[in-house]
């Protein structure tokens, strides 16, 4: 799909690739970008610094994607694409977390792109063309270590972009789902220096040049996004030997948890 001229909506577009992700439809040639997300103040800084509209929404509720999805059809007369980018790290390991954590990141990482999916395609149906691009998360094909939460919901973001891509392909729906790995973003940048050792491993990207690459896929319809390169190899490698990749997979936590022993109660 050819980006010149086209509606958007993009969420999580307060900051990071999201922040990115509107500048560079803009720039583009977009007709419009409506920009959203839950933090009222970054979400209007940014909005103003691109001159974009925008609106408050909390994607983990459904009734908030309706409603962006009925007041971005009213400022731009229809919606051609739909970025479902707004995701959260959540709580590290497993044994401490809560059932209000794993709700919490499941709403947000994988109920997000599910409300979104549902509540616009049947208007992108009616006119024959739309696109959908959902971020995950170089997680959501490997896992992360230390990250139960993000590893399962970013596995199912993924999945679920796939299900889109199978069952609506063939209807004038294009999808992309995006898995990248570091990016200077505040998720990598506030978290322990283990994570960011862990997703620098194969450099940290810049969120423009990360936008810029979705940009390229949606004019191509290609499907994956992995601005690392890396990431088709890491994929190759686990599917080529799933026991290999679980036991390389252990090899590097332990390497990291002797580098970082201070974050021992990350990875339980």
């Amino acid at each position: 799909m050819e980006v010149s001229g086209k509606r958007i909506v993009v969420t999580g577009a307060a900051f990071g690739i999201g922040k990115s992700m509107s500048k560079i439809f803009l720039n583009a040639g977009a007709q419009a970008v409506v920009m959203t997300d839950i933090n009222a103040e970054g979400l209007k800084t940014s909005a103003e610094e691109i001159n974009a509209p925008y609106l408050l929404a909390d994607v983990s509720k459904e009734e908030d994607i309706i409603n962006l999805i009925d007041q971005s059809n009213a400022l731009m007369g229809g919606i051609d694409i739909f970025c479902s980018n707004a995701g959260i790290g959540g709580e590290s390991g497993l044994l401490n977390t809560s059932d209000e954590d794993w709700q919490n990141i499941w709403g947000i990482n994988v109920m997000s792109h599910i409300y979104a999916a549902k509540h616009v395609i049947p208007k992108m149906l009616e006119q024959k063309e739309g696109y959908l691009v959902n971020t995950a998360s170089a997680a959501g094909l490997l896992t992360q270590v230390g990250a139960a939460g993000y590893s399962v919901t970013k596995a199912a973001a993924v999945s679920f972009a796939e299900w889109l891509k199978i069952t609506y392909g063939e209807k004038g729906i294009g999808v992309s789902c995006l898995c990248p790995q570091g990016v200077r973003t505040a998720m990598v940048e506030d978290a322990h220096d283990i994570v960011g050792s862990l997703v620098g491993m194969d450099g940290i990207m810049e969120p423009d040049d990360v936008a810029r690459e979705v940009v390229l896929a949606v004019e191509k319809d290609q499907f994956l996004i992995t601005p690392h390169t890396q990431v088709l190899d890491y994929i190759k490698m686990k599917t080529a030997d799933y026991d290999r990749w679980i036991s390389g997979m252990q090899s590097l936590q332990k390497q990291l948890l002797d580098n970082f022993p201070d974050a021992d109660d990350m990875f339980k």
